[in-house]
């Protein structure tokens, strides 16, 4: 088995289809089918099924996907551990970073810490918060970046806290708001709960919903065209300040906050360039768009 061998077994795992596996691995489908049998001829077993659904693993090949990722995560890390052997602080460091942090925060923060260390470079995956919350947990990632309060169990540094805001082309009352069409838009399932459950405690009628959008940046360009009321996280509304806000306030009056966090494994600090970012990270004030 060659170590591409093992990342073909994990991406077709993954994409469960040969024509997206192949793309994905940037080889071309004839290809990709002779490695597969080629694997088979080796371990001297079926390890797919292909039918009108896509491809099916077997037993047998359920069992080497386990082994794929267990010598993938082993290769990793003993690159990782040689390249830290060395005095400088070099290396890759691979990053989860939801959707929003990745386009308001990420691109700065990047820039000064390659500033500081212009040996170490970065892979990022970006996705919503509940993706990269797997990512870090399966060790896919040295560092993750997550919006919302999940569960986590390692290591973890608030980065910082935002209110949740209706906001408005034009001034509206609160009493209002069911009348009024709302602007809806694709987020993460933590977000639209906060949302659902504030809307329940104060409304006894569901909300006007006059249009869904993909993103939240869609979104804020509607409202301020005046096309109806959302409710955002302010983070997204950077460079919108001309528009109407109000923050949702629990029943004590307290605003209701999100908040951004840093997930990391505590045995990701062996690591010089992982310890470096953590603690550059930390030291660095992302209470506001850098």
């Amino acid at each position: 088995m060659e170590n591409r061998d093992w990342l073909i077994l994990r991406e077709l795992y993954r994409q469960k289809n040969i024509t997206k596996a192949a793309e994905s691995l940037f080889l071309s489908q004839p290809a990709l089918t002779k490695r597969i049998r080629q694997i088979e001829k080796e371990f001297g077993v079926q390890i797919v099924h292909r039918g009108r659904r896509g491809v099916h693993f077997t037993p047998q090949g359920e069992y080497l996907v386990k082994c794929a990722e267990e010598m993938l995560l082993r290769l990793r890390q003993i690159t990782e551990h040689l390249a830290n052997m060395d005095n400088r602080v070099a290396g890759t460091i691979r990053l989860g970073v939801s959707n929003y942090f990745t386009r308001y925060q990420l691109p700065g923060l990047l820039k000064r810490f390659k500033t500081k260390y212009p040996d170490v470079e970065f892979q990022v995956i970006t996705g919503w918060s509940k993706d990269v919350f797997k990512m870090v947990y399966n060790q896919d990632v040295h560092v993750g970046f997550v919006r919302g309060n999940y569960h986590w169990r390692g290591r973890k540094h608030l980065l910082f806290e935002e209110p949740i805001c209706i906001v408005s082309q034009e001034k509206i009352n609160l009493e209002d708001l069911p009348r009024l069409p709302r602007i809806d838009y694709e987020t993460d399932d933590l977000l639209k709960a906060l949302i659902e459950n504030w809307w329940a405690e104060n409304y006894t009628q569901p909300p006007l919903i006059g249009m869904e959008v993909d993103k939240a940046d869609t979104c804020r360009e509607m409202v301020a065209n005046g096309l109806g009321y959302a409710i955002l996280p302010r983070l997204v509304l950077s460079g919108k300040e001309e528009l109407f806000t109000l923050n949702l306030t629990d029943h004590n009056g307290d605003p209701i906050l999100r908040r951004t966090w840093m997930f990391y494994h505590e045995e990701s600090l062996a690591l010089k360039m992982v310890n470096a970012f953590v603690r550059f990270i930390e030291e660095t004030d992302m209470s506001t768009p850098l």
